[in-house]
């Protein structure tokens, strides 16, 4: 098995903690009215009928959200997915709705849809105006351990290098209301328009970090800490670095995956850092570049490495990953996510199945259904 360092090319294996750290996972949702295939305002309806404290709403009423509990393997991961969209979707089905599991809307305008309560939404609708429109997304959240801010920084500067990679096996949003972008992940172009998106700067220090984080501030590219939208960040409330780069994952298999990974390399990167390793200093501008262009191809097109330059088959990009995080996983969550990722293989990208979706009628409404099931249903054998 071929090991590669955070830090670079390296062909010594990192010294992984015998406990990899704990983490968690978050997922949006949006709401679809079935006989529209439309996004639809009515969250707090569906929600009401929950009543479980780790499913909520977010920025808007097509929105909904799963929270999982603090998980410490695989398993824990995976039923707690399971069990959340499950809820999710009789939830709604009980108000004659579904959920849909998709970075972007397929169908519906989001300059149309409502705020959710909270002065807060309103203050951030009130202070940036139309782009409030690049809110109407779902992503998958990763949450990992590591109570030492400090070293979440370093951590953080580690992760750069592997966005791509990550964005290109999550992407799973090539439609918006009505038409194919061009891109697979057309949520990481809608969200990065906001000023406090993207990949977090190399930073380094702790201190570096806080002068960082107080410059989106005073220009006004924040109100309040939790705006900081980078795609990896230091939780304002929480003793976990959060790894936001991914679109929601089309099925509960594939949320595991992308989750497992980055758990696996955060743990490598951990190592690392303690071993004195600095991580590469890679350039804004060239991680930018890299993220746009697997943005735009995903699995199925060409992801460059923003450390070396290679411009490498998608596939061939996600194996990469899988072997960059196997080192920091547990055997058995290294023989998961092996097995999940060859399942990925064999099935497509969620954005190619979208597509595929899309092309027997040249319906943009089967798509919504195709979302609709595996969403419920999870990942075709």
């Amino acid at each position: 098995m071929e090991h590669h360092s955070l830090a670079a090319d390296d062909p010594r294996p990192a010294t992984v903690p015998a406990a990899p750290p704990t983490f968690g996972v978050e997922e949006e949702f949006f709401l679809v009215d079935p006989r529209t295939r439309r996004i639809t305002s009515r969250a707090d309806e569906v929600l009401a009928r929950t009543r479980d404290p780790q499913l909520c709403g977010e920025f808007t009423q097509v929105q909904l959200e799963a929270n999982s509990p603090v998980c410490t393997t695989s398993t824990e991961a995976h039923e707690f997915l399971i069990s959340a969209r499950g809820a999710l979707t009789d939830a709604a089905e009980r108000s004659g709705l579904a959920v849909v599991a998709s970075g972007t809307p397929v169908l519906g305008d989001p300059a149309t849809v409502r705020l959710s309560e909270g002065e807060r939404y309103t203050a951030i609708a009130d202070h940036f105006g139309a782009l409030r429109d690049a809110h109407v997304v779902c992503g998958c959240h990763v949450h990992v351990g590591i109570p030492d801010r400090a070293c979440a920084v370093q951590v953080s500067d580690h992760l750069r290098r592997w966005l791509p990679f990550l964005t290109a096996l999550s992407a799973n949003s090539p439609f918006h209301d009505g038409r194919d972008t061009g891109h697979a992940s057309w949520r990481t172009i809608t969200w990065t328009r906001l000023p406090s998106a993207g990949p977090p700067p190399l930073l380094r220090t702790l201190g570096a970090h806080d002068r960082a984080v107080r410059a989106l501030a005073e220009s006004g590219a924040i109100l309040d800490p939790h705006m900081v939208y980078w795609d990896v960040r230091l939780s304002d409330h929480l003793p976990t670095l959060e790894v936001r780069v991914g679109d929601v994952a089309a099925t509960a298999e594939e949320s595991l995956l992308v989750t497992l990974l980055t758990r696996g390399l955060a743990t490598r990167a951990l190592a690392d850092v303690r071993l004195g390793r600095p991580a590469p200093a890679i350039p804004g501008r060239t991680l930018r570049a890299a993220l746009w262009r697997s943005a735009r191809d995903g699995l199925e097109g060409e992801v460059p490495d923003p450390l070396n330059g290679d411009v490498v088959q998608g596939h061939r990009a996600a194996d990469r990953l899988l072997r960059a995080a196997l080192p920091g996983l547990t055997p058995d969550d290294a023989e998961v996510a092996a097995d999940l990722l060859e399942r990925v293989h064999a099935a497509g990208s969620g954005a190619a199945r979208q597509r595929r979706a899309y092309e027997r009628r040249r319906s943009p409404a089967d798509v919504v259904d195709m979302l609709a099931e595996q969403t419920r249903e999870g990942l075709p054998a």
